[in-house]
């Protein structure tokens, strides 16, 4: 007796998993494509070759996600009940279409701001407070177009799926005669396609590591290497790596007592004791150098949000952004080659209040349980030593948990968006404006008369999408900067607010007691992107203000510095011997040949780093060698690429990279980042 002739042939199947295969490409191209001329200012000098090339790479990652969508339908072939599945595989793969395609377009604002595919960003803003999320995402992007624009893809693809189906269906008609209907025959195609779907996974043919993120920085192009990429792939790996942190630390060949040697070399001074040399690493008792002090009783931060040294007209940018921080500049000490640890704001805050770096694995100690460990920061050190304190700040300290990593780091007295009366502006997403948290640190600085002396950290935020401004703006709106407009509008407002606070402070007594220290939280992307590690968004500006200030330093400091050397800079000018333990130096106690070092690491599950000393950065990112430069920033940004064999300190740099990073993780695993 002949077998009923199945409802769906071997090879209709076989045809709608190719059509459905094509279409799956077809919509990682058009996403790519999109992301490219949504970004297209940032292709800067990106030659065509650079991204047909990104094309053809991305078309390698693109097929391993492509056949993860279409694992159910090679399984498939092993039996023909599940091959008669046809509708159950088109809705699987609309539903894939759907998830893949939003990502897509949340990716083109995403890659807009941070210059990088998706990653953990993503999850860190998810675990924030959902009602600022929201707000943020509904006032600061187009929420309602990109909306639209996601049901149309579904709607085109809904329609490509059926005629893929249709199609296929075209070809139920053959019989035995064209192929054998035997599970032989089945498993044989099911082996092959098996076969092809593991190499289209792998990306290669070569031994070894299947392709990497690694392998697609291969051109000159930072943009064109960043679109060679698949986000949907690199949100995948964060989620990996957000769900197993650990397996992020950085880790070294070296042995610990190796480590600390080369960073004990790196940090301590003819003015530092080491103390504890067996338990801590850099735990040490700093004594200032007498004449470097500062006849000085109170101690100001100003973090400024955004506050991009590329767009600083002291730092040599001729847009006339910041004409109050350049006025500023020429009274105070101008750091010119100095630099954020981080990509993020609560990354520049940790930094630069905890004196500790941004490290693989730890990029949101704030808000992970090793960031309830005590750290030599400027709140413990300086309320030790009798200080008072104030935390004046725009928003709610809340975000981020700011409020319990600084409360229990020593700080006392916090003044958020919910404590300002009858401000100027009171936006639903982040707070007040910046002028009304300057108002409120003149009033508050006006009327303090304890004989303590008095530390306050003053955050902005105004420069932060969505903007907080007032209306009518104080200052002219930038209307020549294209899809940057917004933000150096917003980042001229707030040198704007922060020129009138230093108007209505400087004839105070408590000025003339005072030491000032403005610095940004971090930077922000420009389309000169010139090397792979987004220098820009690490370039900020550092300013010292205080009396005498000028006539001891002089008014430019060229030694590079980050975020972690501004404690122990302040406790230089101060002059009482303090024991810390601060991954920074004093940048104004140090020997004249000293060009200064710094380590950086952006936001997120991207796991380069870099060591920056003097002109050179070296480069290193996971699965890939490591790349040195020598680099300029100021007016004329650039980057040459240099050979490792033409450099004799290439190998030390390296050495000293890795024993900073690994010293550091080791202490903060071991809880013996504090003082004790």
């Amino acid at each position: 007796m002949n077998k009923p002739t199945p409802s769906i042939s071997l090879l209709s199947h076989g045809i709608f998993l190719l059509l459905s295969s094509l279409i799956l490409l077809s919509l990682f191209t058009l996403l790519r494509a999109i992301l490219i001329l949504y970004n297209y200012e940032l292709v800067v000098d990106t030659s065509s070759d650079e991204i047909l090339h990104a094309f053809f790479m991305g078309l390698r990652f693109d097929l391993r996600l492509t056949v993860i969508a279409s694992i159910p339908l090679i399984f498939a072939l092993l039996s023909y009940t599940a091959m008669a599945w046809r509708s159950i595989y088109k809705i699987w793969l609309l539903v894939f279409i759907s998830v893949v395609s939003f990502f897509g377009l949340v990716e083109l604002d995403f890659y807009h701001e941070f210059h990088q595919r998706l990653n953990s960003l993503v999850f860190q803003y998810l675990e924030q407070d959902p009602d600022t999320v929201l707000s943020m995402l509904w006032h600061g992007f187009p929420i309602v177009k990109m909306g639209l624009v996601w049901i149309v893809i579904i709607l085109c693809y809904r329609y490509l799926l059926h005629l893929a189906d249709h199609v296929s269906q075209i070809l139920i008609s053959y019989q035995t005669s064209i192929i054998q209907r035997t599970f032989i025959t089945r498993f044989s195609l099911f082996l092959l396609c098996t076969i092809i779907a593991v190499i289209a996974a792998r990306g290669t043919l070569r031994q070894g590591p299947p392709l990497r993120w690694g392998d697609a920085y291969v051109s000159k192009s930072v943009f064109a290497n960043q679109m060679a990429l698949n986000g949907t792939l690199t949100l995948y790996s964060a989620l990996k790596a957000h769900l197993h942190s650990a397996d992020k630390h950085w880790t070294s060949d070296l042995t610990m007592p190796q480590a600390k040697k080369i960073v004990r070399n790196m940090l301590l001074s003819r003015f530092d004791q080491l103390r504890d040399p067996q338990q801590a690493v850099i735990r040490r008792v700093y004594t200032p150098l007498a004449s470097n002090t500062l006849a000085i009783k109170n101690v100001v931060v100003i973090l400024m949000e955004s506050f991009s040294g590329h767009y600083t007209g002291a730092l040599g940018d001729t847009n006339q952004i910041t004409p109050a921080f350049d006025a500023l500049a020429k009274k105070g000490l101008l750091f010119t080659r100095f630099f954020s640890n981080g990509s993020h704001t609560h990354q520049g805050l940790f930094a630069t209040m905890a004196c500790f770096p941004n490290l693989p694995g730890f990029e949101y100690l704030m808000q992970q349980p090793e960031g309830a460990h005590q750290f030599s920061g400027l709140p413990t050190l300086l309320s030790q030593q009798g200080f008072a304190d104030r935390y004046i700040y725009n928003g709610d300290f809340s975000w981020d948990n700011q409020y319990g990593f600084f409360r229990n780091q020593g700080m006392q007295h916090f003044i958020g968006r919910n404590d300002f009366i009858n401000p100027i502006v009171n936006d639903p997403t982040w707070g007040v404006s910046d002028q009304d948290m300057f108002n409120r640190a003149v009033e508050e600085f006006n009327h303090y008369h304890d004989d303590k002396p008095l530390y306050a950290l003053l955050q902005t935020l105004s420069n932060h999408t969505p903007y907080a401004l007032p209306d009518p703006l104080p200052i002219k709106p930038v209307t020549d900067q294209g899809s940057l407009n917004a933000h150096l509008t917003a980042m001229r407002y707030a040198d704007w607010a922060l020129g009138e606070f230093f108007k209505k402070i400087e004839n105070t007594p408590f000025y003339q007691q005072t030491l000032f220290v403005i610095v940004g939280d971090h930077g922000f992307s420009d389309p000169l992107q010139i090397t792979e590690m987004d220098l820009h968004r690490f370039y900020v500006p550092l300013l010292f203000i205080a009396p005498g200030i000028q006539e001891k330093f002089g008014q430019y400091i060229d030694t590079v510095g980050t975020q972690v050397d501004i404690v122990p800079t302040i406790l230089g000018r101060l002059g009482t011997p303090t024991s810390h333990q601060c991954w920074g130096r004093d940048l104004l106690n140090l020997q004249n040949d000293d060009v200064g070092f710094g380590i950086i690491k952006p936001s997120g599950s991207d796991q380069r780093v870099a060591l920056i000393q003097g002109n050179k950065i070296l480069i290193h990112a996971q699965q890939s060698s490591s790349r040195l430069y020598q680099y300029q920033m100021g007016a004329s940004p650039q980057a040459l690429a240099i050979q490792h064999n033409t450099i004799e300190n290439h190998t030390l740099m390296e050495s000293q990279l890795d024993a900073y990073l690994y010293s550091a993780t080791q202490s903060l695993i071991n809880n013996t980042t504090g003082n004790k």
